[in-house]
């Protein structure tokens, strides 16, 4: 099922997302973002490989947490020609002591806060506050858009199922 972002909220408010609204069968923009590391990352570092891309507001609430454990928890389970992308716009620095602190490490955690390349090309920047909404996008090998989810409420988790599967259907 896909979800798009004319209605997502935040506990119930209305937020405005920005940038260009990303959609099953678009072919997905290359961007920058920081690793840990404080070391540029591209999308195009993944060619060759499925990329789910988990999309969160920030590691230090409950949800974006589970989110992460999750999707790592999933990528233990998946072959090697697919890859989980956790992008926010948390600080690199919050992502490496989350990671460590929780053992989360088969996720490639990734901040767009510097450029905000990522957000705007993809559409999930929160105008209101400057963090990106909840999310999902799955891209084949060929970075073609497989399934994308606007998780309608921030605060509630993303469909996880339907992102594995549609990971798990390209190859």
């Amino acid at each position: 099922m896909e979800r798009n972002r004319e209605k997502v909220t935040f506990q119930g408010n209305p937020v405005t997302l920005i940038g260009n609204e990303t959609k099953k069968g678009d072919n997905a923009p290359d961007f920058t973002v920081i690793n840990n590391e404080l070391k540029p990352v591209s999308l195009s570092d993944f060619n060759g490989k499925i990329k789910v891309l988990s999309i969160f507001p920030s590691v230090d609430t409950g949800v974006c947490s589970k989110q992460n454990h999750r999707f790592n928890e999933e990528a233990s389970k998946l072959s090697d020609d697919i890859v989980v992308l956790a992008i926010s716009n948390d600080l690199p620095f919050a992502l490496s002591r989350f990671c460590g602190a929780e053992g989360i490490d088969k996720v490639v955690t990734l901040s767009d806060h510097k450029d905000l390349d990522f957000s705007m090309k993809y559409g999930f920047l929160i105008e209101e506050m400057r963090l990106l909404a909840r999310g999902v996008v799955v891209l084949d090998k060929e970075n073609k858009v497989q399934h994308v989810e606007y998780v309608p409420e921030i605060g509630e988790e993303p469909d996880y199922d339907a992102a594995i599967k549609a990971a798990k259907n390209i190859g």
